[in-house]
């Protein structure tokens, strides 16, 4: 999948657990999991605001996209 989340980075610049951003943010760390390893198909607006909000960064900060290899759309003919 080309969005990759990157919350294990910010988790580690604040020096945060893993169980203490999913107390704050209100979600269970099963689904935090999920979230962090990549596997979910969604996030709740709310859900990424909570995050940026507890680790104090962007929403730019925690999830990237990344080309899957696959050809532009724009380079097709």
């Amino acid at each position: 999948m080309p969005i990759i989340v990157d919350i294990d980075v910010m988790l580690a610049r604040r020096k945060m657990p893993v169980g203490v951003l999913a107390e704050r943010i209100g979600i269970t760390p099963a689904n935090l999991a999920v979230l962090k390893n990549g596997r979910a198909k969604a996030v709740r607006f709310t859900t990424l605001e909570a995050i940026c909000e507890v680790l104090e960064c962007q929403p730019g900060d925690v999830l990237r996209w990344e080309p899957d290899g696959s050809p532009d759309i724009n380079q097709r003919q």
